[in-house]
């Protein structure tokens, strides 16, 4: 490709799409133009180099408008495992309009095989599981799965969110703190014990294990897992270094 410089779309909201901006406007900063969408639900501390956009493209056409409107060259898509509408909406809107796209994916956890898991196929399942067995749970799926688990009127609720709710959450007996990570090993044990927790529930969103699964982990308590959804099909990678090597094979 001739020596020019490339636009290239980062869909963030993780901190490897964050940790890839920084790459790549430090390490190619005369090749690189780098925009960091984000889907604008929660606040920032701080925003990566480049540019930033914020909110909801309107769909896969909305998507496809904007790569050719702005002149997009490639397409990282690294959110979270479990954003699955804009993902989708990112590999239709690349094969329409014939732009390059790269899935920045995070490699899944390993838990030794004693430890008490279970992996379930959605939050469906998982709030079957504890109403079976849980009478304490601590729940970190999020404020837009909190609904599935309204019928789990035998157990209480540890909810940890990063905003307050703007409406009352479905649960029957809660309680709601409110933290952004990261956090440590030995608050997340010591958030277990104060509480009484039996049990964890999480998305098994990949990457670093999370110190509140390490924590339940020692602590020897249940842990209901909610499976990442099947990526989308295409170039994918699970390191940001791979990705920024790919964005450098792109040039």
């Amino acid at each position: 490709m001739p020596d020019k410089t490339r636009k290239v779309l980062i869909l963030g909201g993780t901190r490897e799409a964050r940790r890839l901006a920084e790459l790549a406007v430090t390490m190619l900063p005369m090749r690189v133009e780098v925009i960091t969408s984000y889907a604008g639900r929660t606040k920032r501390p701080s925003d990566p180099p480049g540019t930033i956009r914020e909110g909801g493209f309107g769909g896969t056409q909305g998507l496809a408008a904007y790569l050719k409107d702005t002149g997009i060259n490639l397409v990282v898509d690294a959110t979270h495992p479990f954003a699955e509408r804009i993902s989708d909406h990112a590999f239709d809107a690349c094969v329409n309009t014939e732009t390059q796209r790269l899935q920045l994916a995070r490699p899944p956890w390993r838990l030794q095989t004693n430890a008490k898991w279970t992996e379930v196929s959605d939050m469906a399942a998982a709030a079957d599981a504890v109403g079976h067995f849980a009478r304490r749970a601590f729940l970190t799926t999020g404020t837009q799965d909190i609904e599935a688990f309204s019928d789990a009127t035998d157990t209480w609720f540890l909810v940890r969110l990063i905003e307050a709710p703007t409406e009352p959450l479905p649960l029957t007996e809660h309680e709601i703190i409110l933290a952004r990570p990261p956090f440590t090993l030995d608050d997340e044990k010591a958030l277990l014990v104060e509480h009484q927790i039996d049990t964890v529930v999480s998305k098994h969103a990949g990457g670093p294990l999370p110190a509140k699964i390490t924590a339940a982990l020692d602590l020897g308590l249940p842990i209901i897992l909610i499976q990442q959804p099947p990526p989308v099909p295409g170039n994918q990678v699970d390191s940001v270094e791979a990705a920024l090597a790919w964005i450098l094979s792109q040039l």
